[in-house]
């Protein structure tokens, strides 16, 4: 394989573990944080760490953006991306090399060609897809196995509208092994990222409620719980119930979801997220019958059967 030029812009978990990885793999690896405290610990590994990006002499490299991005309340905070975009913006403005600049935190979709495109792009005086790369790759990475994670990914995922960032990022991650997905817009990567966390804390959420009834009613859940994960098909078939603009139907689970809610009530359980379920339901439901009625409307008399 190859060596490749990286530079991993905010050396958190995400960022050791991904220059870590390129490491390993035998890629020349520079890690840039402005943590004192963390550029001495990744400098006591031996590794090269800076304070300041610097792309003087440099061929063409990846950025890779490990950025944080807390929240806010109900908003990401996006204040340290506009910080690293900027710099990394700079930084390729003196650099007659083409780099890849690839979004690797978690963010709302549209970031990565609404907030840093725009900003690299007014401090660098260069324009995405011709004076730069610009993709997002999202991270798959849990905290208490972060570097196991990117060497044995199971599934990676890249998007970018420029088709030769694509096959850059192919040919450097697909080394690592795991299903790989590409996407020409960055947006779906990100929305892929951001509904893969949700997802997951909304299936936590899910028994963590389930528990709460098998608890007032003096069930044991766990083992409730483990066969509903080997008999439901939403757990043993990835395909079920995601394609969207489709509300369930049919008699088992409009009975189950509304008639549950009130036996929980019965018990004394409030069950927030089960009538999310049902309201979620009952407006999409609303959504498909009033686009087809609009349709059905714009149809012409004559090819009405």
């Amino acid at each position: 394989m190859q060596s490749s030029r990286i530079f991993i812009v905010g050396s958190g978990v995400v960022g050791t573990a991904t220059g870590e990885g390129f490491l390993a793999a035998g890629h020349e690896v520079t890690f840039i944080d402005v943590s004192a405290t963390r550029v001495r610990e990744l400098e006591s590994r031996g590794y090269d760490v800076r304070t300041e990006l610097d792309l003087t002499g440099e061929p063409d490299s990846f950025l890779f953006l490990t950025l944080p991005t807390p929240h806010a309340g109900y908003e990401y905070d996006l204040r340290a991306f506009t910080t690293g975009a900027t710099s990394v913006g700079e930084a390729m403005k003196a650099s007659p090399a083409r780099h890849t600049v690839v979004v690797r935190s978690t963010v709302p979709p549209g970031t990565t060609e609404g907030l840093v495109q725009t900003v690299l792009e007014q401090s660098s005086g260069k324009v995405a897809g011709e004076g730069f790369g610009l993709a997002s790759n999202p991270e798959f990475l849990r905290a208490v196995s972060a570097a196991e994670d990117f060497r044995n990914p199971w599934m990676t995922v890249i998007a970018s509208r420029d088709p030769q960032t694509v096959e850059r990022l192919r040919a450097l991650l697909s080394p690592f092994g795991g299903e790989m997905r590409t996407f020409t817009n960055p947006a779906e990567a990100e929305l892929v990222k951001c509904a893969h966390n949700i997802f997951n804390a909304t299936k936590i959420s899910f028994w963590n409620e389930m528990w709460l009834v098998a608890r007032q009613i003096g069930l044991d859940l766990d083992p409730i719980a483990a066969t509903v994960a080997k008999s439901a098909e939403g757990s043993i078939n990835p395909q079920y119930g995601i394609r969207g603009g489709a509300p369930y139907g049919g008699v088992c689970l409009p009975k189950d979801t509304c008639g549950f809610l009130g036996y929980a009530d019965s018990v004394g359980v409030d069950m927030p997220l089960l009538r999310a379920v049902v309201a979620v339901n009952e407006h999409l439901e609303k959504v498909v019958s009033s686009e087809v009625e609009a349709a059905s409307e714009q149809v012409p008399d004559a090819d009405r059967a």
